[in-house]
Parts: C-alpha cells; structure tokens; sequence
C-alpha cells in the first residue's frame, strides 16, 4: 500500500502559515521522511464566496505548487488532488504536467476530474453542460501529445495539426481518472492508469454529482464493475491503480486516531484492490499538520 497526502487547505479561511513557501517545503520535507509517497495540492481557480461559505476552501495553483514542492524533495511523488480538467486547454496542461515531470525527475502523477462547481466554470467561460466531452477529448489530446511528434487531432473542442511538444516527458506520467460513477471508470478502461473514487455519502454525492460510495460493498461493487470493464477493453487490472480513504481508525491528527484499527482498514481495502490510501491532515496549523504527518509515519507506515 502506498500513502498519499494534499496539502491541508481543508477551509476558508486557511492558515497563513501553510501557503508560505516555508510551510509547502516542510509539509513536503515531512511527507517525504515519514514514508508517504504522494503528496499534492487542489484546484480551484476561482471559487465562488457562497461555496466558500457552505464549506468550501481555498486552493493555491497546483502546477505552481507541486513545482515547489518538486525542488525541496527527491523521493515524493506529484500528485495533484485533482486537476479539473476541463477548466484547462488540454495543450497547457500537457505542457505543465510535462514540465514538472522533466523536472521533477519523472516524480508526476496527472490526476484528473470532470469538476462540478457550475459558478466556477462560469467564472473560467467554460461551459458545464459541455465538462464531460470536454473532459474526454482532452484525455486523447494528452496522451497524443505526449507521445507524437507532428500530432493532429481533429474534435468538437479541440482541433490542432501537425503539433510537436518538445521537452516531451522520458515516459509518459500516469494518468489518475476521478469520479464515482460508471462514466468515470469507463474513462479508465479507455484512457488511465489509476481510478480515484472518493468516500462519498449520498449528501455528498449529491453535491458533487457523483455516486454514493459510503461502505466496503459499495466500493468493491466499483472496482468489480472496473475489472470488467478493463477485461473488454483488454487491459490487464493489476496494471491500474485505486486510491480510496480509509474508513477505519480516524485521521491522524485527531486525539483518537487508532493506528491499528487504520492498519485493519489498510489490509481490507487491499485485500479489493486499493493500492493508494488518501490520508487526511489537520489544517488548523503547520504545527499540527507536521505532528500528524510524523505520527501517521511512525505508527501506520513504519508499522507496515
């Protein structure tokens, strides 16, 4: 099992001392010493204040910050948590993720979703009804373009001929697909290297467009219906990752955080299939998010 963590900025306000660059290199510093093997950061690039309000938070740029991230570590990987696709040119995206991963070492791992917030893609002039065609067109163009000199790609968004992106990456960067729906698991089976659901319980799910996944059964009835779906397409499942939450134990920076009811969860989801756990830290300080982080570590990753 491999751990992965975002950079606690779970409110609004956030706290100062995690957006300085002090604190991202030594939340990053800390992930990298404790064990954990990703760490990122969220997208919203413009948040409307009423989803601020009911709960929301604010993000800083993910590609900026991973970069940053990049330079003070050797080891993490780059795992943003998740870049909403649609928001973006998928050749912008392309490129940044190319640039990191050259960077980087070949450390970056583009996860993806189709996004949900209808005030923010307003915002960006992107239209909501069009996220999903959206989406999976600019799933062919990165592919594409990461792997073809004199690339042409003729869709309903995105029409290009005869592009050559150069620094190309030395291999092509996974490609994690977000989302708890079939749609999002047919994407998989067509385009990723990882699915990325999410514990969801049906209020949630709502919010966020997507289907409940609040249980083990709820999950493993998931990634049944993806290993289904990857033997038609041909693929083999071991070759594509899951990253799910734990149910089991707590967070790490709460006062009843219980290592070894987390580390029975740990055996259970890998025993479906997961083969990445999101880890959830405090964000209420730098102090304690580097507490938890170091705990988690000792406790949970060593222990393992």
């Amino acid at each position: 099992m491999r751990y992965s963590i975002t950079h606690p900025m779970h409110t609004h306000p956030y706290h100062p001392d995690l957006v300085s660059g002090g604190g991202v290199a030594a939340v990053a510093a800390a992930a990298e010493a404790a064990g954990f093997h990703g760490f990122g950061f969220t997208d919203h690039p413009a948040p409307s204040q009423r989803w601020l309000d009911a709960g929301g938070h604010d993000a800083v740029d993910p590609f900026v910050a991973m970069a940053f991230a990049a330079a003070t570590t050797t080891t993490l990987r780059l795992v943003p948590n998740i870049i909403v696709l649609p928001y973006r040119n998928p050749f912008v995206v392309a490129k940044s993720g190319a640039t990191l991963d050259l960077l980087s070492g070949g450390r970056f791992t583009l996860a993806v979703g189709v996004g949900y917030l209808k005030r923010e893609f307003a915002a960006l002039g992107v239209a909501y009804g069009e996220r999903a065609a959206l989406f999976d067109e600019a799933l062919q163009v990165i592919r594409g373009i990461w792997t073809t000199d004199d690339y042409t790609f003729e869709g309903t968004h995105f029409n290009a001929r005869g592009v050559t992106a150069h620094p190309r990456p030395a291999s092509p960067p996974p490609i994690w697909i977000g989302g708890n729906t079939g749609a999002a698991r047919a994407r998989v089976a067509a385009h990723g290297d990882g699915w990325c659901p999410f514990a969801a319980p049906p209020g949630l799910a709502a919010t966020a467009g997507t289907a409940t996944i609040d249980s083990l059964d709820r999950l493993a009835a998931g990634i049944d219906d993806l290993r289904a779906r990857l033997a038609i397409a041909g693929r083999e499942p071991s070759s594509i990752d899951i990253v799910f939450n734990n149910f089991e134990g707590g967070n790490p920076g709460a006062d009843d955080f219980n290592a070894d009811a987390y580390l029975a969860g740990v055996e259970k989801l890998a025993a479906l299939g997961v083969t990445w756990l999101h880890v959830t830290l405090p964000g209420d300080s730098l102090a304690h998010a580097l507490e938890a982080v170091e705990r988690f570590g000792t406790t949970v990753i060593a222990a393992a």
